[in-house]
Order: C-alpha cells, then structure tokens, then sequence
C-alpha cells in the first residue's frame, strides 16, 4: 500500500487559492486582477482580497438568502431578477458599497420559482453587515465585512504567500 505525501507550502497555498476560486465562481485572471488590487491597498492584501469577493453582488445575494447557491444566485443576477439602488444590474462581478439597496425587479416577483424563494426565507442567517427586510424581499449593505465575518473557512494569508513568490 502506497502513502500519500505531505503536500508541500506550495501545495497548501494552491489548494486554498483554488478553495476560495470555487467558493465564489471566479476564474483564474479575474481572481488575479482581485489579487493585484487587494495589494494595492494600504490594508492587510489577505482581508482586502476576502473582502472584494464578499462584495460581489452573486455572492451578497447569496448571503441575503435570495438563492440557494452562490451559483443559482449567479445565474439569477445574469438573468436580471435583481437592481441594485433602483437600476438593474445583470454583471455578477459588480461590486456593492456601503448603503447600497439590492432588492428584486418587479416582474421577476410574479415567478413561481421566486415565490417559491422566498417563501423558504429565512433559511439561514444573514451575516451582521447586511440587513434583510423579509417583508419587502430587499437587502441592504449597511457596512463593509470585517474580517471576522467572512466565513468562508479559507485562509487568505495563504494566497498571498501563493501569489508573493
């Protein structure tokens, strides 16, 4: 029977890079061009990077509990279901601000799959920076993440150590 090797550094950095890849459903040179703005600010690179892919709005639906999935909130967002401070945005990448509003397109409420939505919600809860009127079916982005919020069981230092070679 053969023994599996102990990954290298390399190895385990790789893998976390690639971990928080799939998390958030971004390939290779978009999640680079996070990496190289994360460096370019005057904050720890590691929480700046985490916190760029939390402000994506895919995965900001996702944390509103308005899909199932990051990648079904995706897919929903591409579709145009959502507008953001009253205009519709349909990029996955767009990243919200502080005080921005996300709520659902009128039309898109008639669905049957939304009813079906957000008759489930609240499925789990939604993180601190972010508010969630049940009601209306609207989110609100009341302030950045901190570093403690992003729950992501990723370890940011890591893909740093990853791209700083």
């Amino acid at each position: 029977m053969q023994s599996r090797r102990r990954l290298s550094n390399y190895g385990i950095q790789l893998r976390e890079k690639r971990k928080a890849r799939v998390i958030y459903g971004v390939l290779e040179r978009q999640f680079r061009g996070y990496y190289k703005e994360a460096r370019s600010n005057p904050n720890a690179t590691g929480f700046v990077l985490m916190q760029l892919l939390e402000r994506r709005l895919d995965n900001v639906v996702y944390r509103l509990d308005f899909a199932e999935s990051r990648s079904q909130a995706r897919q929903m967002v591409m579709h145009g279901h959502f507008v953001v401070n009253g205009k519709k945005v349909d990029i996955p990448s767009f990243r919200v601000t502080a005080g921005d509003e996300i709520s659902w397109k009128p039309s898109s409420l008639d669905s049957d799959s939304v009813k079906t939505l957000l008759g489930g919600i609240p499925r789990k809860a939604v993180p601190n920076w972010l508010s969630l009127e049940i009601g209306t079916s609207e989110g609100k982005i009341i302030r950045l993440p901190e570093a403690e919020e992003i729950d992501t069981n990723v370890e940011p230092r890591m893909i740093v150590e990853f791209y700083s070679k």
